[in-house]
């Protein structure tokens, strides 16, 4: 490794190298001079937003081999234990629990391996009672006030889908405490373009970043710093979806 990735690599992984040092040293060399020197350097990004894409995009795209990689050095780099449960939480909105619930077991099992005690504190801000009602609040507070009323829109036989959204994946999920409204949305944007197959809903998701702070520039740098975990095509989906939302 050149010398900036070296000194990336130490910063994440202060215990050592892995274990394709010995079978794959080549391969190491090219990904870590590239991942860790060029693409950590290309911007200002700091180093816990970075971390928290990153976990976001392995949990998109069911890269759980390099989740268990990665996310200690993401709690070495300062993502809390709680962003990090909110993060997998979030994901089976977009995911279903049959993709994420490996995410959430390998969680548990660092997080049990680093001394965290779990469970952790408790995040929910919502009951039974007022989970639509804070859920869509939370549609309108990104999305616009065009999402008023949204849980009751749509034709009657797919109506109720509509209302899950409002009650479950934002009532249950974005109101949560532990990451804000642009920490949420930036992780959504990582589910969706890491997933592939849904560039209607990484647009939609895109203007809403935009909408509420996380600019363009910024969904770029998520992307570029994204890229060594998915790859070009979906990273250049992602930046296309971008650019369409930054048109309207």
């Amino acid at each position: 490794m050149n010398i900036k990735a070296k000194e990336y690599y130490k910063k994440m992984f202060p215990e050592g190298c892995s274990e394709l040092s010995e079978t794959d040293h080549e391969f190491v060399e090219l990904f870590n001079n590239f991942a860790f020197d060029e693409v950590v350097n290309n911007d200002d990004l700091d180093d816990r937003t970075r971390m928290t894409a990153i976990l976001a995009t392995l949990i998109g795209c069911q890269g759980i081999d390099e989740y268990r990689v990665m996310l200690p050095a993401a709690l070495n780099l300062g993502v809390t234990p709680v962003e990090v449960k909110e993060i997998v939480y979030q994901a089976v909105a977009y995911l279903g629990i049959g993709r994420v619930l490996p995410f959430l077991k390998a969680a548990n099992e660092i997080m049990a391996e680093r001394g965290i005690e779990l469970p952790l504190e408790g995040q929910s801000t919502t009951t039974a009672e007022d989970r639509l009602e804070k859920g869509e609040q939370a549609q309108v507070d990104i999305f616009g006030d065009g999402m008023r009323g949204f849980s009751q829109s749509g034709p009657e036989e797919s109506r109720h889908i509509n209302k899950w959204l409002s009650d479950n994946c934002f009532g249950d999920y974005y109101t949560r405490n532990g990451l804000d409204y642009k920490q949420r949305e930036m992780i959504t944007f990582c589910f969706l373009s890491a997933q592939g197959g849904c560039e209607p809903q990484l647009t939609s998701h895109a203007a809403a970043n935009m909408r509420i702070g996380n600019d363009k520039a910024f969904l770029i740098k998520i992307i570029s710093q994204c890229l060594p975990y998915i790859g070009y095509p979906r990273s250049l989906n992602a930046l296309r979806c971008v650019n369409e939302a930054a048109k309207n």
